[in-house]
């Protein structure tokens, strides 16, 4: 069983992979044997982070929106260690808005700005588009790998815009069309690609996590809690289990499934 989990002389990508859950999942993969890399467009912050996963694992600067730079990085992957054998799509943007005091009024669908709309498409749909289609070739090409391309639950079912009402009834925030509409996009696209390269021996699937537990509100988070069945939100640390069976050859028989891990938030 520790055989069909371990990753031991793999060698794995994880993009975004100084967000909250991208360290986790770098951490993860290290423990589980992989050599890691930290890819992220903070070169140095990548670099840094690498190193205190010790071995050895790289950190690279990686825009996802720009093909050049993930051929760049391809080749250096190539050059120094031979094989790309896990990629983990995980960079995405979700809406952050600089002043606190407009996020509701620019949040609400009749005014959420266009080029907000078009960055995210492009960070989360064409990026996700543009890694596989570099690393992802490699893989097809020594007819092995795993693909795993990191959603949400909103890419399943839409946003209850309550869970952003204050203890007072007041709606702070409102969740935005685009990123449910992205990450609809990338349970499908995981099916187009596992269908695509399943003949290859390229193994393609989507993790869909919950929440997670950052420092939210009070008031959110006991909104949150209250909708899973687990009643609670999750901790960063509650997807690196899934993360590893589907990287791993525990999962070998799996391809172009969607794994939710939400606590059983859309089990009702």
């Amino acid at each position: 069983m520790n055989q069909l989990f371990s990753l031991k002389n793999k060698t794995a990508i994880v993009t975004g992979a100084l967000g909250l859950l991208g360290k986790k999942h770098c951490e993860a993969l290290a423990e589980a044997g992989a050599t890691v890399i930290v890819a992220d467009i903070n070169e140095s912050a990548a670099i840094d982070f690498a190193a205190s996963l010790g071995g050895q694992h790289c950190g690279l600067k990686v825009d996802v929106t720009s093909e050049a730079s993930l051929k760049a990085a391809r080749d250096k992957i190539l050059e120094r260690y031979g094989s790309i054998d896990i990629l983990v799509n995980n960079a995405a943007i979700n809406d952050m808005f600089e002043n606190p005091g407009l996020a509701k009024e620019l949040s609400a669908f009749e005014n959420y700005p266009l080029d907000a709309f078009k960055k995210s498409l492009d960070v989360n749909v064409t990026g996700v588009f543009l890694a596989s289609q570099v690393f992802g070739s490699v893989m097809a090409g020594q007819e092995s790998g795993s693909i795993i391309n990191i959603a949400s639950t909103y890419g399943v079912v839409g946003p209850d815009q309550s869970i952003y009402r204050d203890a007072c009834g007041e709606q702070t925030f409102y969740k935005s069309a685009v990123y449910p509409v992205t990450k609809g996009a990338v349970v499908n696209f995981t099916r187009f690609l596992a269908a695509y390269w399943g003949n290859k021996g390229v193994r393609v699937n989507t993790l869909s996590p919950g929440g997670v537990e950052n420092g939210q509100d009070e008031f959110f988070i006991q909104n949150y809690s209250a909708k899973t069945l687990l009643g609670r939100m999750a901790k960063p640390a509650d997807y690196q289990g899934a993360l590893v069976f589907l990287a791993s050859d525990a999962s070998a028989y799996m391809t172009g499934a969607n794994l939710i891990v939400d606590g059983g938030w859309t089990a009702i």
